[in-house]
């Protein structure tokens, strides 16, 4: 039987949403409860959405509204959820752009994204003021002070074109399915892409996340020193903070000794963090005797090696859970719960309402699903997928088939649904025809008493094909012997895996996220 096409049926609905309700409910119902904790000041809900409600009213002044693209250059201060939440109020939609990006990327960005405006830290306007010209793109700042000038040009204040404002009454409600923000990928594997999320992806993100994975109390305070313009910090930490109504440590930059000060200092219960990032805490620890009250710990990222995560529940007292996802899932796919067993070298099971498999790698026109504990391509469907790729309806079509997103991750996934990932795609060595994956290699590579933290990568190699090397940061105060790390891993792992190449480094190359760019270790020590 055919059905008359009726808009109540197959329209979009009368339901509106809006992810500023995050911030607008929480000021309603918890005023006076601290939201930030940053440079030694404390704001309010109230507060911060009172200033929120003022730089929308400077940017609705600027013509901004309704599907307006903001860019936004920022670092983790208070002015991000002001901007951020301030263009969503609008029904806008914000553009995040990493801290690192240089002037080239950010043109690049400002003109992929068709912003409407970017919105630039006053420490980032040596790259960002010339893209946004480049672009063509009109720039506001934050942060800077009274009569900065840029080529004998006043810049333009936010704080004080808000304070000039007529502040907005309320948010403005858009459908759920709407956009709400555009995220753009690292490009390490060519040009950054724009994944746009919706506001129903996110906030239910938020609410899945709240209500079976994270224990997260009002009078929790939450660390937030991983970077807000990426999805990982911006959901797990701050929208998902500012949904419960707990307080967040703002740290722009993640200095491990300032971190674990102010995590002493404001009384911290959940510490959220890369990998990276856990070795730097452990590292200032045994620098200092103080230790904050932590109740729990979460990773993401990249895979947490099983030393690192005990050794950090040793040295603080506080159990570590373990999630994976990818900007394209909003970020969250899977997660080790907070009161269930921790399965440690595993990243748990799927949120409630996504479905996590694993489906054969080299099936690339459809999905081809694999049984319980094959090896394959980690492919997830659900409520927290992206709407697409901005522009590239192409690379939309390539990533999602079948309704499944494809992460380019490889794992296994058991009859309990216990995830478990083994490495990406384009990171697997292939060595005499031998897959070395380098994860695995990295997490016995980290109970080293003398390793920190440690990289496997594979370098181009004329016998075969590709050889393992390993960049190790030592334990403060520790000398390391490459000879003998390798004659260790040797011992420990086959043949075909242990690198026979050991450097060894003051520090690891790190992306904007804290993620390890092996890209960078393969260019400087392939010869």
């Amino acid at each position: 039987m055919t059905h008359r096409p009726d808009p109540a049926v197959d329209g979009p609905g009368q339901g509106t949403l809006s992810i500023a309700a995050i911030l607008a409910e929480t000021a309603r119902r918890r005023p006076d409860a601290p939201a930030l904790h940053f440079a030694g000041a404390t704001v309010t809900y109230r507060d911060l959405w009172d200033q929120t409600r003022a730089y929308a009213g400077a940017l609705a002044a600027r013509g901004i509204g309704p599907g307006s693209r903001v860019a936004m250059i920022v670092p983790n201060v208070p002015d991000f959820p002001r901007v951020y939440y301030a263009a969503l109020a609008l029904g806008a939609v914000t553009v995040p752009i990493h801290l690192l990006f240089k002037a080239d990327e950010i043109a690049f960005v400002l003109q992929d994204a068709e912003a409407d405006l970017l919105v630039a830290a006053a420490p980032l306007l040596a790259e960002a003021a010339p893209a946004a010209a480049r672009a063509g793109v009109p720039l506001t700042t934050v942060l800077a002070p009274e009569g900065l000038e840029i080529g004998g040009q006043a810049v333009p204040r936010l704080e004080a074109e808000a304070a000039r404002a007529e502040p907005i009454e309320r948010y403005r409600s858009v459908n759920p399915l709407d956009a709400a923000t555009v995220l753009y990928t690292s490009g390490t594997t060519g040009t950054p892409k724009g994944a746009v999320g919706s506001h129903l992806a996110m906030i239910e993100q938020v609410h899945c996340a709240l209500i079976d994975s994270f224990d997260v109390r009002p009078d929790d305070v939450l660390y937030g020193g991983l970077p807000f313009f990426h999805s990982f910090g911006q959901m797990a930490v701050m929208n998902i903070g500012f949904r419960r109504g707990a307080a967040i440590i703002l740290l722009p930059k993640f200095d491990p000794d300032e971190a674990l000060e102010l995590l002493v200092r404001h009384r911290a219960t959940v510490f959220t963090a890369v990998p990276t990032n856990f070795a730097q805490l452990v590292a200032a620890a045994h620098r200092s005797p103080r230790r904050p009250p932590l109740r729990y710990a979460v990773s993401g990222g990249a895979a947490l090696p099983t030393a690192l995560l005990e050794e950090f529940e040793r040295v603080f007292g506080a159990p570590v859970h373990e999630g994976y996802g990818l900007t394209e899932t909003s970020p969250t796919a899977t997660f080790n719960n907070v009161g269930a067993p921790i399965r440690p070298g595993t990243v748990g099971t799927s949120l409630w309402g996504v479905d996590v498999a694993v489906a054969d790698a080299e099936t690339e026109d459809r999905i081809a699903l694999l049984g319980p504990d094959a090896m394959g391509e980690i492919v997830v469907r659900g409520h927290n997928l992206m709407k697409g790729y901005l522009n590239r309806p192409d690379a939309t079509a390539a990533a999602v088939q079948d309704g499944w997103f494809r992460t380019g991750d490889l794992g296994t996934v058991d009859a309990d649904g216990v995830v478990r990932i083994v490495d990406r795609k384009k990171d697997m060595i292939i060595r005499n025809g031998y897959n070395v994956y380098p994860t695995e290699v990295e997490a016995v590579l980290a109970r080293h008493p003398h390793v920190s933290i440690g990289a496997v990568f594979g370098v181009p190699h004329e016998t075969h094909g590709q050889e393992v090397h390993a960049a190790v940061v030592p334990v403060e105060g520790a000398a390391v012997d490459a000879a003998e790390v390798v004659a260790y891993m040797k011992e420990k792992v086959a043949a075909f895996k242990y690198p026979r190449v050991v450097h060894v480094v003051e520090e690891l190359p790190l992306g904007p996220s804290g993620k390890v760019i092996k890209r960078e270790l393969v260019r400087r020590f392939a010869v």
